[in-house]
Parts: structure tokens; sequence; C-alpha cells
């Protein structure tokens, strides 16, 4: 089975001006109770999540769908991917942030939208979100460490922002170095 398409704002070749219209746009909220479009959107999420072993969080927008949903996984980062199970991961949509404490974090960061390179970003340790999840059940849950950063990054998509957004340093390998400088100057 082929990977679902995950957009991406560059290709080898250059910019993806045909994805980053998507990329960059805001998400709309899916109305609850869900309706069928929104139950298939939760469904072909996951799926395309599922059958990707280099990912630790998707949003809908990452595949092509303006729509406040995402997926990520929630512990057992260090078995294989393969082994995953439907408690490995969770689905929140119209995921909101409702309480961010403690000092600012930052990691570097990569980003299937964002091939080849790594941002730091600063991100809040711990975070309270209220959500709906897969079920339609309310979710008000608070999140630690890396679970909270996955989710502020997918989050984030929602809102058309992507890791080059942010002012952290760029890490990207020293054999692409001419083409990251060429685009980024562009």
């Amino acid at each position: 089975m082929s990977k679902s398409k995950i957009l991406t704002l560059w290709t080898p070749e250059g910019r993806n001006d045909d994805d980053i219209p998507v990329l960059r746009k805001k998400s709309t909220e899916v109305k609850v109770p869900y309706d069928k479009e929104t139950i298939e959107i939760i469904k072909t999420l996951v799926e395309s999540f599922l059958e990707r072993d280099d990912a630790v969080g998707l949003s809908a927008p990452q595949i092509g769908i303006n729509r406040r949903v995402i997926v990520f996984r929630n512990k057992g980062f260090d078995q294989e991917p393969k082994k995953r199970n439907k408690n490995d991961f969770e689905v929140l949509v119209n995921p909101r942030i409702t309480q961010s404490r403690g000092e600012l974090v930052t990691m570097a960061e990569g980003c299937l939208s964002c091939p080849d390179i790594q941002v730091d970003v600063a991100r809040f340790p711990e975070i309270k979100v209220r959500a709906f999840d897969a079920t339609q059940e309310k979710v008000n849950k608070r999140y630690l460490d890396f679970v909270a950063r996955i989710i502020q990054h997918e989050i984030d998509h929602l809102d058309g922002k992507l890791i080059v957004d942010y002012e952290g340093s760029m890490y990207y390998p020293k054999e692409k170095q001419q083409f990251f400088e060429k685009l980024f100057k562009a």
C-alpha cells in the first residue's frame, strides 16, 4: 500500500506552490454532532497517520483537508511504530488550548510538511486542551512534556503555522545547504 500524500512547502525542485495555500490556510471547525463528512475525515486522517512510521502526529491540513482535526501518538515512543494500537494515539477534533503552564522549553522539531529540516521551537511543557475525541466525547485534558509539544505543533498546522515560522535555529543536511539558502531567500 502506498502512503497518503503529505502536503509540503517544498519539493526537491523548489517551492511547492500547489500545497502552500492549503498548509497556510486557517482550518475551519467541524460540526458536532459529527456528520458523515466529519466521520470520513477522522477515518482518513487516522489511516494516513497509521500507515506512516515517521510521524508522531498529523493534522488534517497536511493531507489536504482544512478542518480542525489532529491525531497524535500519546505513548509508546520507544516501541516499533508498526506495533501501534488504538490506545497508543488520540484524535482531537476542534482542539483548543485553554491553559499553558511552565517555562518555555526549546527543542529541535521536524515536520513532514517541511522535509529535511529541523527548527528550534520553544513550547510550553504543560497544556490543557478542550476538544472532542473520535467518538464525539468531550475532552478536557492536561498533556505534559513531549505529548504537549506534539499537540502544540499539530494545532499550529490548524492555524496555518509551520516550524519555519519560528525564529529558532534551522538545521538541514550540509549537502542541501545551497537548496535551502536559495529557498529561504526567495
